[in-house]
């Protein structure tokens, strides 16, 4: 009876353990997602400053039509590689996350 009350213990000492790794690591992956986030938004905001700065000094409507244009194509690629770097990012951090819980699925199964 005494075994089980120590194997109890180690158990709760290991996941607990386990757990604090996890949140560490969701933790960091969150930090490294809004990092990314903060300079995304930096750089959007400077490109869309230059676009609007560029629109107003445009002398024609052809030349307006052609700024924004450029500015739209410009902005929809970049959303588009920054959505999937913060994908990748997300992904990375639920398998840092999970990693810790590896030894505990596999002693389960």
């Amino acid at each position: 009876m005494m075994n089980t009350f120590e194997d109890a213990g180690k158990f709760g000492k290991e996941y607990m353990d386990t757990s604090l790794k996890s949140a560490a690591a969701l933790s960091k992956g969150f930090q490294a997602i809004a990092a990314e986030a903060t300079e995304y938004s930096k750089k959007q905001f400077e490109t869309a400053t230059a676009a609007f700065e560029s629109l107003v000094a445009a002398k024609s409507l052809d030349k307006a039509v052609e700024v924004q244009s450029d500015y739209a194509k410009q902005a929809y690629e970049s959303f588009v590689a920054e959505a999937t770097k913060l994908g990748d990012l997300y992904a990375d951090m639920a398998k840092d996350a999970y990693k810790p819980f590896e030894s505990i699925v596999a002693k389960a199964a």
